[in-house]
């Protein structure tokens, strides 16, 4: 059986966890698969929105090529325009062509409003800390700071507004990359100068270990979403800090509430009281603040690195596409 996929380092020789056994091939333009489609049996598409369309639209073109696709982790976002909701239209139309989808959450309220993609043609996968297996970090638990950081979707805003109402608490975050935050659709409306007094900006050239030391130095992770999020924002970013020991406070939401329950503290979007309530628990109360931190990186332990993730979605593509 020849799997044709894009998924980062899979095996040539691969085998499900089921017995099966095949080949693998790695692609990367819809190209190098129309030139393999009439080998193949199976395709996986891992988190390429563009070669996803792609390739819907060439078996719509060319339908006796086609073969069965699944697309993994596929990162769509809520249209909030005239534009993007004509335009998202016809990506439903094109999302019609994909036989099955593995997701990281299972709140599927605007895959399926805005796109027709529900739970008959999904599955939930847990996602992995990309941190594990390739870095040595410790989990410590306590830290100096309330940190905010990355920049899919964050709600900057709603962080600065609640580390206001707590003006004796610490707050950290990275340098802003403005540029990077308004193409990942996140809010942070603020200028530098106008930052609350208690948050500082650390140091970080962008490299993994100025991550970890970024991760290390908090007591709280705080990573506030938008409230017009429909998918997975944020889930590598608390899974590398619950791996690391730290108390994650996430907002209520896909890959949130719907995937979690002792292991991450929750707060309503775009709710600056209600996120400052949180952090002012998770930071004074030391049984909620370790108790939590431990679920939560017992839940990242458990969830492997990229090996077993990738197993997942093999095992997942075999299950939905092969034997069904």
């Amino acid at each position: 059986m020849l799997i044709l996929t894009n998924f980062p380092r899979f095996p040539q020789k691969w085998r499900s966890s089921g017995g099966m056994t095949g080949e693998a091939v790695m692609v990367e333009t819809v190209w190098q698969i129309l030139k393999l489609s009439r080998r193949a049996d199976l395709i996986i598409i891992n988190c390429n929105v563009k070669l996803t369309f792609q390739l819907a639209l060439l078996y719509t073109l060319l339908p006796f090529l086609r073969r069965p696709i699944l697309s993994n982790d596929i990162v769509l976002r809520s249209p909030k325009t005239m534009a993007s909701r004509m335009t998202a239209k016809v990506k439903k139309a094109l999302l019609s062509r994909i036989d099955h989808f593995s997701l990281y959450f299972r709140i599927l309220d605007g895959y399926e409003d805005y796109y027709g993609i529900g739970a008959d043609r999904t599955s939930y996968l847990p996602f992995k800390p990309n941190l594990r297996y390739k870095h040595d970090v410790q989990a410590e638990s306590d830290g100096n700071y309330v940190l905010c950081f990355g920049r899919s979707e964050r709600d900057y805003d709603s962080f600065f507004a609640a580390m206001e109402m707590l003006p004796d608490l610490p707050g950290a975050i990275p340098p802003p990359n403005f540029n990077q935050l308004a193409r990942h659709a996140s809010r942070f409306t603020r200028p530098l100068s106008e930052l609350p007094r208690n948050v500082k900006i650390l140091e970080d050239d962008g490299s993994t270990e100025s991550l970890i030391k970024v991760i290390q130095g908090a007591r709280v992770v705080a990573l506030p979403i938008v409230r017009s999020r429909i998918g997975a924002s944020g889930i590598g970013t608390y899974l590398n800090a619950m791996l690391m020991g730290k108390c994650v406070i996430l907002t209520e939401g896909p890959a949130a509430n719907d995937v979690l329950s002792d292991e991450a503290l929750m707060a309503p979007p775009e709710d600056p009281a209600a996120l400052a309530g949180m952090i002012r628990r998770a930071w004074e109360d030391d049984n909620l603040r370790g108790r939590t931190a431990l679920a939560g990186r017992l839940y990242a332990e458990g969830c492997g690195g990229e090996p077993e993730l990738r197993q997942r979605v093999l095992d997942r593509a075999i299950e939905t596409l092969v034997k069904s």
